[in-house]
């Protein structure tokens, strides 16, 4: 293959490429397949930070959300973790919290040792106005 008609077929396939991405991010690709055996649905989250050996996450309720409603779900990830919060029950309730809610997991509820390198995988939202 000469190197334009290499170029040429490169050009053509980055845009299928991209589009996998796409397909993954929102739920249609193998990456979907394989969180099946996941607990609940990934939460998006208001904001997230990770310090001092714990998460904390900023998550939208309709008024009853509790940290039972939740769960982190850690996977190793080269030298650190990433967490990716999941919903376990859906909030029924009828009183929002447009600031949402403030949930915290220590590192040692996670199974994780102190100091360990954490990112979140969850998407952000930004609470109703």
């Amino acid at each position: 293959m000469t190197r334009i008609a290499t170029v040429a077929a490169l050009t053509l396939l980055a845009p299928l490429a991209a589009g996998c991405a796409v397909m993954d991010r929102f739920g249609f690709g193998p990456d979907a397949q394989a969180a099946a055996g996941l607990p609940g649905q990934i939460e998006a989250v208001h904001a997230a930070a990770v310090a001092q050996d714990q998460a904390v996450f900023w998550v939208s309720s309709n008024g009853c959300t509790a940290k039972a409603d939740l769960t982190p779900v850690v996977r190793r990830a080269g030298t650190g973790s990433v967490i990716s919060l999941r919903r376990l029950n859906e909030d029924r309730c009828r009183s929002p919290r447009p600031e949402g809610v403030e949930l915290r997991w220590s590192f040692a509820e996670m199974g994780l040792a102190p100091g360990t390198r954490v990112s979140i995988e969850n998407p952000y939202q930004l609470p109703p106005a």
